[in-house]
């Protein structure tokens, strides 16, 4: 590990039984389903966006989330993630996208090809959750050739103390795939995640680097 690391470290936080972060019951179970909270963020979160990362997870999901710090303020960092036209802008994994229902409201359908190498091919997705105020975004994935089955992802954005800085919490639920285990599934999942955030961070900090260059 290096001396000094990177200062958009990523935190885990995982639900499927092997971590530290417990699941956290908020209603008795219905129709089989309980709510769980993925998250125990060091982080405060307000409760208007907490609830959003409360799912309902079926006896075959697994739930995670992601945090990330990203030295950008919050207006750049939701800048790009509010682009559900343009994930390809911070996700590496995404080679094209293209809305094929919708003009950017909840209820927009985006059809995104990935790259080769990742077992899927394109995945078909839904706006679930566009909150400019709060800055929440979710969608959930409705079709496509992949093995998420039933995803659905929550992303929240929250001003640093210092207000020059945004921590960044994504949080999913989604079916455990035939032979696969939910550590399995989260350890996969997780990863794409935290690279995406990762990829994110980079992108919100270089958007900040040009629009502060001074002029020649």
């Amino acid at each position: 590990m290096p001396p000094n690391p990177p200062k958009s470290s990523v935190l885990l936080h995982r639900i499927n039984g092997s971590g530290t972060t417990q699941a956290v019951p908020t209603d008795n179970s219905i129709m089989g389903f309980q709510k769980r909270s993925p998250l125990t963020c060091s982080t405060p979160l307000p409760d208007s966006v907490a609830r959003y990362h409360i799912h309902p997870v079926a006896p075959n999901q697994c739930c995670s989330a992601v945090v990330q710090q990203i030295s950008s303020p919050v207006s750049t960092v939701w800048s790009v993630v509010r682009r559900f036209d343009k994930p390809q802008a911070y996700k590496h994994f995404v080679k094209s996208c293209h809305v094929i229902v919708g003009d950017g409201d909840v209820g927009t359908l985006r059809e995104v090809h990935v790259i080769s190498g990742l077992p899927a091919a394109r995945s078909t997705e839904r706006l679930e959750i566009l909150d400019d105020e709060r800055h929440v975004l979710s969608f959930s994935m409705v079709g496509g050739d992949h093995r998420l089955a039933n995803y659905r992802s929550v992303t929240t954005l929250h001003p640093t103390p210092a207000d020059n800085g945004t921590t960044v919490v994504e949080s999913y639920v989604v079916d455990v795939p035939p032979g696969n285990t939910k550590e399995d599934t989260c350890v996969f999942v997780d990863t794409i995640v935290r690279c995406n955030l990762q990829s994110l961070g980079q992108t919100a900090e270089n958007l900040d680097r040009r629009s502060n260059k001074p002029s020649s």
